[in-house]
């Protein structure tokens, strides 16, 4: 059978069995469409992709908590234990309106080759709930991290399954779900990761995904011999992932000119500064979700409501937002404007569409599951330390996060190597990622 003929019959599997999971659809397509290539030299893959697809565990459950007016609310739960064939089961947990059971399984099955690319001993999983925390107080919003995690804590452990935060989940969040994970279980062991300083947390976790996506686009720039510094980037987003892009890209001498939010986009053309960059924190921090408040405190910058900062000049682009956020629309004006590189720091940030106009037009570009993957390697290297009872330097953290994510780029390039396809990102992340998993899976017999 040719590769495009498994490809076929592999998504023929997917549409029939979860027709209304349109984003679970989505990520599985991307993949399964890029590994062409290699299931037309290993057509056995295929039969391996087919299990994988699959996850081994999808649990969804119900979150009853009170609210400050003594009324019981409801929420729905999720954790999709999706292979743990290199490691435990490791992603993280979303809070967002927006959380289904189709976006919990594109989440995973992403992040099982997210997780093989760190070159850690990390199986893919992914899981959260429809909690909304706009609005809600800090006492409601303890009181259903306690809910969720008394149903969770049945499913986790720090050899089976640790959760890390997403978005919604911060170290606010993790700190309510870990103290009720130990008064359920009686044991002070590393089960979530994102800990808090003081109580096994490590270093540099808050900032790690977009660093190690700034330190992947940078490794990109180099292969067309040329850096971050001096250039004009646009970035989404204004939550820990945008906050850690713009911490490193300003280091690296970048001028970062955009977030953005629900509401609209900020335009700062001085670009951004320390002062403005921890004001990002101030932002998250009153779960409002907007972004427009930025520009009443630092006058001369613009407030787009509405808008996407796509439109704005840059030589850089970063999706540091939420999934399918950049579109073929906004892909055609990236190029227009001359950007180079486009590298996605939110999971599946770019729709099919903005991918094939980006590499059409000859840009740089990367996927999620490799520029996006230094959050989780952050999380594995807290899990060592946890293990270790140690505890390691912000310049320690640092230097493994920078080699795991060269680490990733060589990946990539060599599997595109393998397979004679040039420097494209998206297979040569899908392919290494695909190709340990499935060796694994093979060597463990019917898994």
């Amino acid at each position: 059978m040719s590769g495009v003929a498994a490809a076929q019959r592999l998504l023929a599997v997917v549409d029939k069995r979860d027709p209304h999971q349109p984003e679970f659809r989505q990520a599985v397509k991307e993949v399964v469409e890029s590994l062409i290539p290699v299931f037309d030299v290993h057509p056995e893959y295929a039969d391996v992709m087919e299990r994988l697809i699959e996850p081994e565990r999808a649990i969804q459950f119900r979150v009853a908590w009170l609210d400050d007016k003594g009324k019981i609310q409801v929420n729905r739960g999720f954790r999709v234990q999706y292979n743990q064939a290199i490691g435990p089961y490791k992603g993280g947990l979303r809070f967002h309106p927006s959380v289904n059971m189709s976006i919990i399984k594109f989440l995973g099955f992403e992040q099982i080759f997210k997780n093989s690319l760190t070159t850690l001993p990390m199986g893919g999983a992914k899981g959260g709930s429809d909690f909304d925390a706009r609005g809600k107080s800090d006492a409601e919003i303890m009181r259903f991290c306690q809910s969720f995690m008394t149903e969770l804590a049945r499913h986790i452990g720090a050899n089976i399954d640790v959760p890390a935060g997403d978005i919604g989940v911060g170290g606010k969040e993790i700190g309510y779900m870990f103290g009720q994970y130990k008064r359920l279980t009686k044991n002070f062991e590393g089960v979530l990761t994102g800990k808090g300083q003081t109580w096994g947390g490590s270093l540099i976790r808050p900032e790690a995904t977009g660093y190690g996506l700034t330190y992947f686009v940078q490794e990109m720039l180099k292969t067309k011999n040329t850096t971050l510094a001096g250039k004009t980037v646009c970035v989404s987003g204004f939550g820990n992932v945008c906050w850690g892009t713009c911490l490193k890209s300003v280091e690296l001498g970048a001028k970062v000119v955009t977030i953005s939010g629900p509401d609209g986009y900020i335009y700062d053309p001085a670009g951004m500064n320390a002062e403005k960059i921890n004001y990002l924190l101030e932002l998250r921090a009153t779960n409002n979700d907007v972004v427009a408040p930025y520009a009443q405190r630092f006058p001369g910058s613009q407030f787009h409501a509405g808008k996407k900062p796509w439109e704005v000049k840059c030589d850089v682009a970063m999706t540091c937002a939420t999934q399918n956020e950049l579109n073929g629309d906004d892909a055609r004006q990236l190029v227009a404007n001359g950007c180079m590189c486009v590298g996605e720091g939110s999971n599946m940030g770019c729709t099919p569409e903005a991918i094939e106009v980006l590499q059409h037009a000859g840009l740089l570009f990367s996927p999620g599951k490799a520029s996006n993957a230094g959050g989780v390697a952050v999380s594995g290297l807290e899990m060592s330390q946890n293990s270790m009872r140690l505890r390691w330097t912000t310049e320690e953290v640092d230097q493994h996060l920078q080699r795991i994510m060269r680490d990733i780029h060589e990946q990539c390039l060599a599997a595109c190597r393998r397979f004679n396809k040039g420097q494209d990102y998206l297979f040569g992340a899908n392919a290494a990622g695909f190709l340990k998993v499935c060796q694994a899976m093979m060597e463990q017999g019917c898994v």
